[in-house]
């Protein structure tokens, strides 16, 4: 038997809105005011969702367990799977002392704290979003900016801001192919119109997340090394999004703000060089000599001092940096479609989730009237999946460090122990995400944003921050708001790929303060239980960004010469 959606349950658009949006305000609130630890608050938010979509909604009951159980299972693979085994190649490297050396290495290559922001958070984490996506560049460039001795509010509050313009085109473009099969979208227009949009914003965010680190005098100390690599990730982002498609944009840009901001920082260093740990000296960069000390403000004593690197040999750096390029190998041969399709011949089980596949119906206006009951198909694609590669490589490297197998063994039982509060918050913020999208009061906050007339293209691309905001991801925002966006386009005379590439667009911008991902960030940097800090800090940030974006869009909807840019 299918169960019919229904997106005004109380009769009254305002009504039924203002009780869809509790449980993502119970969720946001205990979090961030009443500082309830965050698995606490995932469950919470969950019990209040389920009680909204049976009380409410009158979704059955068997229905709305066999949800949040499929949430949860998504959740637990392929996000915590993926998340589970880049802490335990963290862990291999730091019981070998080899992410010390790489600490010191970049601090040798960047030794200001604002450059190492830039090219670690922005443009490294860039490169690894365009790999692996689902919280991997977080994990990965939090754990190197807290070893780099940044303070833990730090370290996961600006690699979480810095990953935000690569998101749309992460995971192999992912999010847009998505977007594409749920809502008909052609994928290479999509790429296109986004290649339109987010790079200017991968130009701004260099200057962005360091003032949000330094501040204003901060940030214009260090503005020859943010525009170069602002612009040698934007420049490729729209050449390769417009001219080839989503597959490959994060891996080339990254790879090229990466190669421009080590060839920058070779020849050039800022005159006042600023340290995590509060002692910033002015140095004449042709004698190296320090002339004067200032303060750096809110920015605490941490073990490291990341102005002074401990001397390597060019054999330990190459030492300390081979678990990591042992890490893109296998991610990049991973992510090919051929080899996936390889791996998932051996071994890809596909189970329609009892009580669930095939039982919920979507109904205008939020998908078309000939729409099918929505899927719900668990593919346990064990060989295939992002966290299996990262595994393999975690191994190979673990091995090529001398580690033993029973070591091995017991680095990843010691890294599944003190990751498990973290999979127990996505495994519940998934199911939280699950209820929401198949009770439909996903929809129902969707349609309240849609109702805004000419301006739908600046609240459509909020639309998307929203989605992103709940679920944890762009590919999940798509699946959810890709046909509401594309009919309410065609409905009000706006082109659909505007707005279609505007919901991953303005979706980024949700990425920063979803929970999923500041666990993820908690969780790398050794700060769990601290969620509420890191989502205070982000939050403004998130909506002024999403604010612009939004500006962006309408602008391109309706003012000459933007309006040049759209694709139709």
């Amino acid at each position: 038997m299918v169960w019919v959606q229904q997106y005004d349950p109380l009769g009254s658009p305002v009504l039924s809105t203002l009780v869809a949006a509790v449980p993502v305000t119970v969720l946001l609130v205990a979090i961030a005011f009443l500082r309830i630890r965050i698995h606490f608050a995932a469950v919470l938010g969950l019990a209040v969702a389920l009680l909204v979509a049976l009380a409410v909604y009158r979704m059955p009951a068997t229905l709305a367990g066999a949800t949040a159980i499929y949430g949860a299972a998504f959740g637990l693979f392929p996000i915590g799977w993926i998340i589970l085994n880049v802490i335990f190649l963290y862990q291999l490297t730091v019981r070998r002392g080899l992410f010390a050396v790489l600490r010191d290495s970049l601090a040798t290559v960047a030794p200001d704290a604002r450059v190492q922001v830039i090219l670690i958070a922005f443009s490294f984490g860039g490169f690894i979003e365009g790999m692996a996506g689902f919280g991997a560049p977080v994990a990965i460039t939090g754990a190197i900016l807290i070893q780099l001795g940044f303070k833990p509010l730090h370290a996961s509050a600006l690699a979480l801001l810095a990953n935000t313009a690569p998101v749309a085109f992460g995971s192999l473009g992912i999010p847009i192919t998505t977007l594409e099969q749920v809502a008909g979208l052609d994928a290479h227009k999509v790429s296109a119109m986004v290649g339109r949009q987010l790079p200017f914003f991968s130009l701004l965010i260099p200057f962005w997340v360091v003032a949000a680190f330094a501040g204003w005098r901060g940030m214009l100390g260090v503005w020859p090394v943010a525009l170069t690599a602002g612009a040698a990730f934007a420049v490729p982002q729209f050449l390769i999004s417009n001219l080839h498609g989503p597959w490959l944009v994060d891996i080339v840009s990254g790879a090229c703000s990466i190669g421009a901001t080590v060839a920058l920082s070779r020849r050039w260093q800022p005159r006042t060089v600023w340290t995590p740990n509060g002692e910033n000296a002015t140095v004449d960069p042709r004698q190296g000599r320090e002339t004067e000390t200032l303060a750096c403000e809110g920015v605490g004593p941490q073990p490291h001092t990341a102005g002074a690197p401990t001397p390597a040999s060019r054999r330990s750096v190459a030492q300390a940096w081979m678990p990591w390029a042992i890490l893109t190998v296998f991610i990049l041969f991973w992510g090919t479609p051929q080899f996936k399709a390889v791996l998932d011949r051996i071994a890809s089980p596909r189970v329609a989730m009892p009580h669930l596949h095939g039982a919920v119906q979507r109904v205008p206006p939020v998908a078309p009237p000939d729409a099918k009951p929505e899927e719900a198909i668990y593919k346990l694609n064990f060989l295939s999946a992002t966290g299996t590669g990262i595994l393999c490589a975690a191994l190979t490297a673990g091995l090529c460090m001398g580690f033993r197998p029973r070591e091995l063994a017991r680095v990843y039982l010691e890294t599944l122990w003190r990751v498990r509060f973290s999979l127990l918050t996505i495994a519940a913020m998934l199911a939280l995400g699950n209820v929401t999208k198949y009770s439909g009061t996903d929809a129902t906050l969707g349609l309240a944003l849609a109702q805004t007339g000419v301006l739908y293209p600046f609240f459509g691309t909020l639309l998307g921050w929203l989605g992103v905001a709940l679920t944890g991801s762009d590919t999940a925002s798509n699946v959810l708001f890709g046909s509401l966006q594309r009919i309410t386009a065609e409905q009000t005379g706006i082109s659909p790929i505007l707005m279609g590439a505007a919901n991953s667009s303005g979706g980024v911008m949700g990425k920063m303060i979803d929970a999923q991902s500041i666990v993820v960030a908690s969780t790398a940097t050794n700060w769990y239980g601290h969620e509420g800090q890191i989502l205070r800090f982000v939050f403004f940030h998130s909506v002024a960004l999403a604010v612009l974006m939004g500006l962006l869009v309408l602008g391109q909807a309706y003012v000459y010469p933007l309006t040049l840019m759209v694709v139709h």
